[in-house]
């Protein structure tokens, strides 16, 4: 059971960085390989302002970092450990949600 603070900080800045789509599609296009925002943001479809947004959260809650690379920044995950992380957190949602049946599917046309 998680008494500590820290841990619980910890599980809270990453409840944070997935609770929007968009900071969840970028670390899992971060998952498969490092990146520079701007093919990030066109692989996204999302404006490079509005991706620069996100990723600052992402750094702010220590899961991505950025490398210098000459004259450009690229961005990775934190730690390849967060990449097995998510991996293992998608394969559990999607095995409850597979499992999850809806009352209102027969007649709602839902799940």
């Amino acid at each position: 059971m998680l008494t500590l603070a820290p841990d619980i900080e910890v599980l809270a800045r990453f409840g944070r960085a997935l609770a929007d789509p968009i900071r969840c599609r970028i670390l899992l296009a971060l998952r498969e390989a490092p990146a520079y925002p701007s093919d990030l943001a066109d692989a996204l479809g999302v404006s490079r302002t509005r991706l620069s947004n996100h990723l600052a959260c992402l750094r702010d809650c220590g899961l991505v970092v950025t490398v210098p690379d000459g004259r450009r920044t690229r961005y990775e995950l934190a730690d390849e450990r967060l990449g097995h992380a998510l991996e293992q957190l998608l394969a559990a949602v999607v095995a409850v949600e597979s499992d999850k049946t809806c009352p209102d599917a027969a007649t709602q046309g839902c799940c």
